[in-house]
């Protein structure tokens, strides 16, 4: 019976990491292959790459936290490690048939939580800290892309550009050396872009992996040590992203028309930040849901250029909008000073009200619905 569940344990912690390969590579490398700048084979290859080693470095500090902070090591018995898998992959499924990217991270620790307060052993404490960040990292992310929207945007979409010219990047002859047509701007341009990608990949690596091997690791019973652990997440992860992350990268490449690179690659370096930071805290958070909020905060920020940061607070200024993160109309040298009605902004919303309020819905769904199926789960069934 023991190896029979351990199998499936182990089945259901793949079949997590391959559903993470395939959404986080396009999160990550959309922008880069958008912008023709890698190939959909390259970037599952660095994302593999890189995620493996996000999950092998900071990862362990959340597989720790996931795997017996919360709850005491001795409450995960392989039927409760493969139960909490099994609320992972469900709420993966859920977010796949409504099209809502749910947060993995807090899916996981709502079904740990649950089990923790079944048993009487939740470790209050951690809660509150994982749960504080869940609230203080999106507030972060918002601000900090606000600012740089405000005051740094226009500046950097100056000089930030990416030309591509015809025929090879490189040539070998037999030393690499700039291609006929390549500036370096572009290839400075070009490697910054793969770079960025490769960063958000290791955070994305680096938050997930206990997703799918946490509960798993922390089970006496299943005899799973920490880096064969990460080896199975990586493998997962990489096979998904050779595989149904195809399609998310055609999609979130051909959907970033209206997202310029400069504002995807700004998300990228906050969002990625932000959440590698918390990974090596060990704290289980969403890269998605930090990601929404830059773009939100950037645009926001884009926006109110055109007013004081008085009548921004208070409403007054223009509404967000995809026009505020699209280069200006005027192709100036100058950048008009904060306050001054420099371009018009359309009312074409950046994010519709209607789908945001879904999300952020089951944002907050997901991991609340997780908590309380596997509270009643483990106490009144698996008792």
């Amino acid at each position: 019976m023991v190896e029979i569940l351990l199998v499936v344990g182990l089945a259901v912690a793949a079949f997590v990491g391959f559903n993470i390969g395939g959404s986080s590579t396009g999160v990550a490398f959309g922008p880069a292959v958008g912008s023709d700048v890698v190939g959909k084979l390259a970037a599952a290859g660095l994302m593999t790459g890189f995620a493996l080693l996000g999950g092998w470095t900071v990862g362990r500090e959340v597989i720790e936290t996931m795997g017996g902070k919360i709850v005491p090591r001795s409450e995960f018995t392989l039927v409760a490690s493969v139960a909490v898998l099994f609320f992972v992959g469900t709420a993966l499924l859920i977010s796949n048939t409504f099209g809502v990217p749910a947060s993995t991270s807090m899916t996981a620790v709502g079904a740990i939580a649950g089990l923790g307060v079944a048993t009487g052993t939740l470790n209050a404490e951690v809660m509150l800290e994982i749960v504080s960040w869940w609230i203080v990292a999106p507030v972060i992310a918002f601000w900090l892309c606000a600012v740089i929207g405000r005051y740094l945007y226009p500046y950097l979409e100056r000089h930030f550009t990416i030309d591509q010219s015809d025929g090879a990047l490189l040539e070998f002859d037999p030393l690499p050396r700039l291609g006929p047509d390549t500036t370096p701007r572009e290839f400075g341009g070009t490697v910054l872009v793969v770079l960025i990608a490769c960063y958000m990949a290791f955070s994305a690596g680096a938050s997930n992996t206990a997703n799918a091997v946490a509960p798993l690791i922390g089970s006496e019973e299943a005899g799973l040590s920490v880096e064969a652990g990460i080896l199975l997440a990586g493998g997962a992860i990489g096979l998904g992203a050779f595989t149904i992350a195809r399609r998310t990268l055609d999609t979130v490449g051909n959907d970033l028309t209206d997202l310029p690179i400069l504002a995807a690659l700004i998300v990228e370096v906050v969002s990625a930040s932000l959440i590698s930071l918390l990974s090596a805290l060990g704290v289980p958070a969403s890269l998605a849901v930090s990601a929404t909020m830059c773009i939100v905060g950037l645009g926001w920020g884009r926006a109110t250029r055109t007013v004081t940061i008085g009548e921004a607070l208070r409403g007054e200024g223009p509404a967000v909008s995809v026009d505020a993160l699209a280069p200006e109309a005027e192709e100036s040298d100058d950048v008009p000073e904060v306050g001054e009605a420099d371009f018009e902004i359309r009312a074409a919303d950046l994010f519709d009200p209607n789908a945001t309020g879904r999300v952020i819905f089951f944002w907050m769904l997901t991991p609340a619905v997780s908590a309380t199926a596997s509270f009643l789960l483990f106490r009144y069934l698996l008792v």
